[in-house]
């Protein structure tokens, strides 16, 4: 169901851009964050079809906590589709708003011997194991010693993301930075189930003048990038957040299963099939599709205030008219 007539898209997500940055936006090209993730690789290539690789800006925008492997993939893809890069280090910006000292006192509410060199993350459970609220928890590891894991209260989880939220509206200040510059248009890159999931920070990642994939399941993003030719390393990496300093997938972080499996359920709900039905495809029990359905509702509602534009008091565009 979810298997697309890859070359027919590409070029009608293609065409729609090309319409849409030059005619619709009037800007000359496009900028966006690689991130040496599947979702940036694929953007960055349908650019390429739609306005030309000399149009096209890829920043690299690592901080204290990026990997390695993530400047590398993300180099690799951009000199796969030969376009330009820029690198804009963003730790001494983080570093000056407090972004690393503010998380750091957010986590010693927990753990008060964690120091600046420990790593960390926060996770959820998985969704089918049977808790009625699954509760965030925080991971730390120090340079020489192992892994503690404590349940966060409600105040330390706010106030690690609150302060690791800096990360993501930072890159989004720079990719502005050299759109205005210039005249390019800011492409996002997420896709479907982030987008429809609230996986993302308002003003943040969350920004953007255009999200060109955000209408394709995480499944039809590999089918693209399989088409367009992205190296196959990133094409078989696990889907990472890059926020937090030890490695996590996206399915510990935020989405609590597999991506294939979320995928299929998300198009499930969004076409009315029954969790009968949805079982035994995905590889689930009935009752654990109708703890997913409940996720994807909930989670709908709870990220609403992420979608949401700036509420006026009266609509200014009929004031006079």
């Amino acid at each position: 169901m979810l298997e697309l007539n890859v070359g027919e898209e590409a070029d009608r997500i293609a065409t729609s851009i090309r319409q849409i940055i030059f005619h619709d936006l009037r800007r000359k090209g496009a900028v966006l964050g690689l991130s040496g993730g599947v979702d940036s690789s694929v953007t960055a290539a349908l650019l390429v079809r739609a306005v030309g690789r000399e149009r096209v800006l890829g920043l690299l925008m690592p901080e204290s906590d990026t990997s390695d492997e993530s400047l590398r993939l993300s180099n690799l893809v951009a000199g796969a589709l030969g376009i330009k890069t820029l690198v804009e280090d963003i730790t001494p910006t983080l570093t000056s708003a407090g972004c690393y000292a503010r998380r750091d006192e957010a986590i010693r509410r927990l753990i008060p011997a964690y120091q600046p060199d420990w790593k960390c993350k926060i996770i959820l459970p998985g969704i089918l194991e049977k808790q009625v609220y699954p509760v965030f928890s925080l991971v730390v590891r120090p340079p020489a010693g192992d892994e503690t894991k404590v349940r966060l209260t409600a105040e330390a989880y706010l106030a690690i993301v609150a302060a690791t939220n800096f990360k993501q509206r930072t890159r989004k200040m720079m990719e502005y930075y050299h759109a205005d510059r210039l005249q390019y248009a800011v492409v996002g890159t997420p896709n479907r189930l982030e987008y429809d999931q609230g996986f993302f920070v308002k003003n943040g990642d969350g920004a953007a003048d255009l999200k060109p994939i955000a209408h394709l399941y995480k499944s039809q993003v590999y089918q693209l990038a399989t088409y367009l030719g992205i190296p196959e390393e990133i094409r078989k990496r696990p889907p990472t957040t890059e926020t937090y300093s030890l490695e996590q997938t996206q399915e510990e972080f935020y989405f609590s299963l597999p991506l294939e499996k979320m995928d299929l359920c998300l198009f499930a709900r969004n076409h009315g099939f029954p969790p009968e039905e949805v079982a035994p495809v995905v590889g689930l029990t009935p009752e654990q599709v109708v703890r997913v359905y409940q996720q994807i509702d909930a989670r709908r509602h709870a990220t609403r205030y992420l979608h949401a534009k700036p509420v006026l008091i009266e609509n200014v565009s009929e004031v006079g008219s």
